[in-house]
């Protein structure tokens, strides 16, 4: 029997077009990637050591016989479905997810692009996990990162996450072999993919944090020539100061930002509006009227996260859960707009730049409150 609770696959009745599950069967497998210690970091805030990164990777799968319903369709949802077994916000607190992916499943032939999911600080490679069975449904390779020192059971120094975020997922793109990719990062994870995409870091962000001298690398970053489009969600950064207008400008990506307007994390008029305002280069901006620093990335707060943990000063829920907006209705908006954006600039898709047009192409009639969609070059 498949379990009702802590489940990454929830549908919204109001889904648009592209959120949800495509045509393809999903599989996942855990992979244990080991990057070696960044020799030029002397920094005693950060040890010289090899960072072993946890990844959570989803796959266009093959449909066998055991996953036919009585119709004779594939339906990943028949059988075998994936487990998920990882932590609380608390750190401390173990967890089952569930989803749709089957596990260790024969991979489909093909090239697919690569999408990799960075999570926040702190988070873990199952906060994003809603995109990587949604996207994989969809034609993509997804690779979901646990960074080093930045998740719920290591949470470590804020330098190791300043400094680590453009170098894990550039690093993964390079153990993947991929051709194009993506990277879709909340919070912390946004902060990376801008950095990833070439903005570069303020004068002052290099004296922010004691050490931050060694971000001196990021105040004109290399941009790696396979990343075709970011979708930094929350990104966090601006509002404190770490980039300016002549930072932003060296953005050299394509991105879809999505932001919460009331988000008191990463500032909406003084962090996220001015990234969308003050970037180079062709650039959305989704809004969430309303919504907090939670909108559209975590999935739904798991059961276990209603209860009181000793270990936080707060409800575990309040790291999830968004206090106007209901998670699934978000995930399923984040997941069409993603869906759109990265289709169109990692495959080439040109049909789907009706989806990123203003209209709402894809939503059903009266489906689209609350949402701002904006767009600039």
């Amino acid at each position: 029997m498949t379990s009702s609770f802590n489940r990454i696959d929830g549908v919204w009745p109001q889904a648009p077009a592209l959120a949800g599950y495509g045509a393809a069967t999903v599989g996942v497998r855990t992979l244990r990637l080991t990057r070696p210690a960044q020799l030029d970091v002397t920094d005693p805030a950060l040890p010289l050591r090899d960072r072993v990164l946890t990844v959570e990777l989803w796959y266009p799968a093959v449909c066998d016989s055991g996953l036919t319903n009585s119709a004779g369709d594939c339906d990943s949802g028949l059988t075998k479905p994936a487990v998920y077994d990882t932590l609380l916000r608390d750190g401390v607190t173990p967890l089952r997810l569930h989803g749709r992916a089957l596990r260790d499943a024969a991979a489909q032939a093909g090239d697919f692009p690569l999408v990799i999911l960075s999570h926040g600080y702190p988070g873990n490679r199952m906060l994003l996990g809603h995109f990587g069975e949604t996207l994989a449904s969809r034609g993509f390779l997804v690779a979901s990162i646990d960074h080093t020192d930045s998740t719920y059971g290591d949470k470590g120094a804020f330098l190791s996450t300043l400094l680590n975020r453009p170098l894990d997922t550039r690093f993964v793109a390079d153990q993947l072999g991929a051709q194009a990719y993506g990277i879709i990062g909340y919070s912390m994870g946004g902060y990376g993919a801008l950095i990833s995409g070439g903005a570069g870091l303020s004068a002052a962000a290099l004296t922010m944090e004691a050490g931050a001298a060694v971000l001196a690398r990021y105040r004109a970053p290399q941009v790696d020539p396979r990343l075709k489009a970011i979708v930094p969600i929350g990104p966090w950064g601006r509002q404190r100061g770490y980039w300016d207008a002549d930072g932003l400008a060296g953005l050299q990506v394509p991105a879809l930002i999505m932001a919460g307007s009331a988000d008191q994390v990463s500032g909406y008029a003084d962090g996220m509006r001015l990234i969308f305002e003050q970037a180079a280069g062709q650039r959305h901006l989704l809004t969430f009227e309303g919504a907090g620093h939670n909108a559209a990335a975590p999935y739904p707060a798991p059961q276990e996260a209603f209860k009181p943990s000793e270990t936080l000063d707060f409800l575990p829920a309040e790291h999830y859960a968004d206090p106007v907006w209901d998670t699934v209705q978000m995930n399923a908006i984040a997941q069409h707009f993603a869906a759109a954006f990265l289709g169109l600039h990692l495959k080439g898709d040109a049909a789907l730049a009706k989806y990123l047009a203003p209209g709402w192409a894809g939503f059903s009639e009266g489906a689209a409150a609350g949402l701002r969609l904006e767009q600039a070059s």
